[in-house]
């Protein structure tokens, strides 16, 4: 195809005319060229088509095409009568390979008419094409069941971009029939909860118009740790008689460990000593005497299976329990009457002849009679003494009754019992002596009478359990988090020495805290009851040992802090201080403060911003800190619901790199974590251990809710002594990972490789923002072959107070002037010089109603200057407060510290 010089003038000489009737119209397009793709080498076919039009060409990067290559097609509308002209061109990948790289190729068609001309669309006609290889492949991963699991893929550059699809097995993988499977914008692939059907071979598939390329396959492969069934029941005593033993069992099948998962720990089969009892077998007693003669001329004696009797599985007696003899001629009774009666001559029997039958029955019924009448005697003779006893009784007795005793019946008496095994009602732990409600006794009985005592129900507990210190709690946290865990209400604690601080307080109250974290709790004076003493621990809890139930736009704002035992009484509430990392603003978030339950479930206890004084939960919200207000101890955790997308987390972004180097390539990692300081402590930590060093100031990023992923990367390396080895132009960390996932810190590395061992200075600029949304930029030039100290040098020095204080030390006002604020402020004043000015000039009048439902407004809110000042604070500047006010005890600030 060729291109001529020519105008539309000329073009015009050569065409038809126009009937006249429509030689005033101007033309318009029905078909316009359209944008193509030339696959490999076959040409594509562009086409125009316009009425009405005398002449129609194209032109191709601003020149005419040659009227040769043009394919004419002239036709009539049939509904307009108009003429219908069409011209088509072929384009060649040699024509557009000829400006490749100077400008995309481009054609436009141009129509004329008797009235003017008209210009259609431009079309661009690019070459397509796929590259070979993948930018990034998916990598094969072991993951534990239920976890998530995270495939990336970067298809080859392609024109027209490549679209991708996953596959499993060479199935396809489709989101909207499974919805476990999520592929990102950028193409990764996420199985949200590792099922074991998902176990696999996964294949990122790219494809467009010329070709389909697939990577090489990542094995998934999703593991299940074993766990114990439940216990058997104890099996019998292996010993038939006396000592021996008796197991139980239980198997690894809940579940049974399946793809390499480890085996359950600890052992299968449990034995105990356990002792049977023998079998006895029966013996007999001695035989009674004999039984007077009857009248059937028989005697009759008996004896019993009782020495022993048998059990456990033992003999009955052998034998007869009864026997019989006939009695002798003297023995047997006779009758007077009946003359056929007697006995033998030379027998020992008696014989009772048949004609005296009618005469016995009659000695019978006789015989009946005089024993009932007897028996009838016997009762009215034991009633009478009976009668007769009672009435003495009543007569010794009648001095003792009194009206108490009428009344009442019962009188207390002190007791300590010496066997503590015979209470049958748990004591109270809490009190120094108990009584005991027992029946009247005689006054004239002595011997039955108990003394009574003050001392306690309980032995008393092991030397310094209950010991105050004025200071520092000097003890061992190790001893103290062992002991702890053997509770059972503590054994879900972590055992992490530490972040775990404990101290033993009474009324005096304290305060614990958990160095370089942030976080402490404060325990004001009369807090804990008068006469209690308690052991109280406060921890830190790792993010990834509990998993809250974060959903929809939820994300965790603070650490999961444990303070405790739970179910301790407290006169007035205590005050927890710990960091967050929202933006503080509550227009733009629904903070909710959660607690776990005995059963470890989570449960709002606490609407910021609709908080009730009636509750036993209050917080304020300061730009970094929570001050929480709280009567229960338990396991808190600050959760925050986003609004709308204008809802920002604050990420403390944080450098570190090799503290020595001694090869080509070096490192550079970056941290992105909740701009708290306990989640930095325990990165600081780490990389102590790898022996990093900190290469920058700390930088804070405001990550939105806006659905968009993190991205990080590198700058301006001087190109002759340095190199990225990064494959792509950035690294990227997806937004579900920062604002719901269960880590406490995310980390990219970058790898940099220097061309000479001798090149030590690296100069670069490290950016870090977030897609359409906020950046920071951290700028780097030093000396990798410096010699510098590890990262533990400064910051395990930011925070060397003593990790729980009782007493007066713990806190900056002295007792006794705090009772006299208190006592001065709580009593309103008509001019307002009380509390709530207070309040005002401390600027905490948003929490009035608060501070107005509590015994002394003013210690509340002397309680929370102690919480924000105990590092920072100046006493001096709370005397000016007062004086303020109008109140004299202001001057009680400037007292020596000796007449306090």
């Amino acid at each position: 195809m060729g291109f001529m010089a020519v105008g539309p003038s000329a073009m015009m000489l050569k065409g038809s005319t126009l009937p006249a009737a429509f030689s005033d119209l101007l033309p318009h397009f029905l078909v316009e060229p359209e944008d193509e793709y030339i696959v490999k080498n076959k040409p594509v076919t562009l086409t125009c088509r316009s009425t009405p039009a005398t002449q129609i060409y194209f032109k191709c990067n601003g020149e005419w095409v040659h009227q040769d290559d043009h394919l004419i097609e002239r036709t009539v509308d049939p509904a307009t009568a108009l003429p219908v002209m069409q011209v088509t061109i072929d384009i060649t990948r040699q024509q557009v390979e000829k400006i490749f790289g100077l400008d995309e190729y481009w054609c436009q068609c141009v129509a004329w008419s008797t009235t003017g001309t008209q210009k259609s669309q431009k079309a661009y006609i690019r070459i397509a094409y796929l590259r070979k290889n993948f930018e990034e492949e998916p990598q094969g991963k072991e993951v534990a069941l239920d976890q998530e699991v995270l495939l990336r893929c970067h298809p080859p550059e392609g024109v027209p971009q490549a679209e991708v699809e996953w596959q499993r097995n060479e199935d396809v993988v489709n989101p909207v029939s499974d919805p476990n499977f999520f592929i990102t914008a950028d193409h990764n692939l996420v199985i949200k909860k590792a099922r074991l059907a998902d176990t696999g071979n996964y294949t990122c598939v790219a494809k467009n118009i010329v070709a389909r390329r697939k990577s090489t396959s990542a094995t998934v492969l999703v593991y299940v740790n074993g766990g114990w069934s439940t216990w058997t029941t104890w099996s019998s005593c292996s010993a038939v008689c006396g000592r021996g033993w008796q197991k139980r069992s239980r198997s690894c099948t809940n579940p049974t460990p399946l793809n390499g998962g480890t085996s359950c720990e600890g052992q299968n089969v449990q034995k105990s000593a356990c002792v049977a009892t023998c079998p006895v077998d029966g013996g007999w007693s001695e035989w009674s005497k004999w039984s007077a003669c009857g009248a059937d001329c028989s005697m009759w004696r008996s004896r019993e299976c009782t020495q022993p009797s048998p059990g456990t599985g033992g003999k009955e007696c052998q034998g007869l329990d009864l026997q019989s003899l006939n009695c002798t001629s003297e023995q047997c009774p006779q009758s007077e009457s009946v003359a056929g009666q007697g006995c033998s001559e030379h027998g020992d029997r008696c014989a009772v002849t048949p004609g005296g039958s009618d005469k016995t029955s009659l000695e019978d019924v006789a015989l009946y009679v005089g024993m009932v009448a007897v028996a009838l005697c016997l009762t009215l003779l034991l009633i009478v003494v009976v009668l007769v006893y009672r009435r003495k009784k009543e007569g010794l007795d009648a001095d003792v009754a009194d009206s108490s005793i009428l009344t009442t019946g019962f009188q207390p008496m002190g007791i300590k019992p010496k066997n503590s095994h015979l209470l049958t009602i748990q004591p109270d732990l809490t009190t120094t002596t108990t009584s005991y409600q027992g029946t009247l006794r005689s006054r004239h009985d002595a011997t039955g009478k108990f003394s009574m005592t003050n001392g306690p129900l309980l032995d008393p507990l092991p030397n310094g359990s209950h010991t105050l210190h004025n200071g520092k709690l000097n003890s061992d946290p190790a001893e103290f988090v062992s002991r702890l865990s053997t509770q059972s209400y503590f054994k879900t604690l972590p055992r992490d020495v530490a972040n775990t601080s404990y101290g033993t307080f009474n009324f005096l109250g304290g305060r614990l805290t958990i160095p370089n974290t942030g976080i402490s709790l404060l325990i004001p004076p009369e807090a804990i009851p008068r006469g209690k003493i308690y052991e109280i621990y406060l921890t830190v809890q790792r993010k990834e040992d509990l998993r809250l139930p974060l959903a929809g736009c939820q994300t965790l704002l603070s650490p999961v802090v444990s303070c405790g035992p739970p179910g301790v009484v407290l006169s007035r509430p205590v005050i927890l201080s710990m960091d967050h990392c929202s933006d503080a603003c509550l227009d733009n978030w629904a903070v909710r403060l959660k607690k776990q339950n005995y059963e470890g479930a989570w449960e709002d206890v606490l609407l910021m911003g609709e908080e009730l004084v009636s509750e036993p939960y209050y917080c304020q919200l300061e730009a970094e800190t929570c001050r929480l207000f709280t009567e229960q101890l338990g396991t808190l955790a600050l959760v925050g619901e986003s609004l709308h997308m204008g809802a920002a987390k604050r990420l403390r972004l944080v450098l570190f790199s090799d503290a020595y180097c001694s090869t080509l390539e070096y490192n550079i990692r970056v941290y992105c974590m909740d701009d708290t300081q306990d989640v930095f402590k325990e990165v600081m930590q780490m990389e102590r251990q790898l022996g990093g060093r900190l290469i920058d100031e700390p930088h804070v990023l405001l990550f939105k809710d806006s659905y968009h992923n993190l991205r990080l990367s590198i700058h301006d390396m001087p190109q002759a002594h340095w190199r990225s080895k990064l494959l792509a132009g950035y690294q990227e960390i997806p937004f579900y990972h920062i604002w719901n996932g269960s880590q406490r810190y995310l980390h990219c590395t970058f790898t940099l490789e220097r061309l000479s061992l001798s090149t030590c200075e690296l100069t670069c600029q490290l950016c870090v923002w977030q897609v359409e949304g906020e950046g920071q930029s951290f700028s780097l030039d030093f000396n990798i072959a410096k010699v510098t100290s590890t990262v533990d040098s400064e910051f395990l020095l930011m925070d060397s107070n003593a990790t729980a204080l009782a007493g007066p030390s713990a806190f900056q006002i002295p007792y006794l002037i705090r009772q006299k604020i208190c006592s001065s402020l709580d009593a309103p004043c008509p001019n307002g010089s009380d509390w709530r000015m207070l309040a005002q000039r401390l600027k905490l009048e948003r929490h009035m109603s608060f501070f107005a439902s509590k015994a002394s407004p003013t210690s509340v809110i002397l309680d929370l200057w102690e919480a924000q000042h105990f590092h920072s604070g100046n006493i001096n500047q709370l005397a000016t407060v007062m004086a303020d006010i109008g109140k004299q005890e202001a001057m009680i600030f400037l007292v020596s510290d000796g007449e306090c």
